[in-house]
């Protein structure tokens, strides 16, 4: 058998796809779609951030590879439940954003939320065997600070100097005269 003649497997990461015995490459995901979304607000690439339950103290981290072209967005993450696959859209006029978080072979949760240049945040929501349950979230680009931290300079209130109160003199209460009948 001819080295070009193997059967060859497909390994996911890679950008190459074998169909029969002869390899096809793909392009990358932006030079498919033949563009990506200019608004600084919504960069395609990796993405960090958490969601909440709706107790206290629930961050829940996520990481996130996202897609935006044409309103549409898309891509993979994973977080402590399991990987999961977004598709959804967004709207460049109002900042607002709708996805479903679809872990793989379990169940789909619905994001809403709002870009205001500082990421995206919003609520989610999950509905099974006739349960509602919400919570929070909060996600945005790797490289850009956590935007629920505030910078030293943002928690510092300025200084203000202290002044003790002048003392003034107290005044003494006289004694009154107690009246005998």
């Amino acid at each position: 058998m001819r080295e070009r003649d193997k059967p060859t497997g497909l390994a996911f990461g890679d950008t190459i796809l074998f169909i029969a015995r002869y390899p096809i490459r793909l392009k990358p995901m932006d030079e498919q779609l033949n563009t990506t979304e200019s608004d600084a607000r919504f960069p395609s690439g990796p993405w960090k951030g958490f969601f909440m339950y709706s107790t206290p103290n629930s961050k829940c981290p996520m990481e996130l590879r996202l897609q935006f072209s044409n309103g549409r967005m898309s891509g993979d993450g994973r977080d402590v439940v399991g990987a999961f696959s977004v598709d959804g859209t967004y709207d460049l006029e109002t900042g607002q954003c709708n996805w479903d978080k679809q872990y793989h072979g379990r169940h789909t949760v619905q994001y809403r939320g709002f870009n205001e240049g500082k990421g995206i945040w919003g609520t989610w929501r999950l509905i099974s065997e006739g349960y509602v349950f919400r919570g929070g979230f909060h996600i945005w680009p790797e490289g850009m600070s956590d935007p629920t931290k505030l910078d030293a300079a943002e928690e510092a209130d300025e200084p203000i100097e202290l002044v003790p109160p002048k003392k003034t003199p107290r005044r003494r209460r006289q004694k009154r005269p107690t009246q005998q009948t």
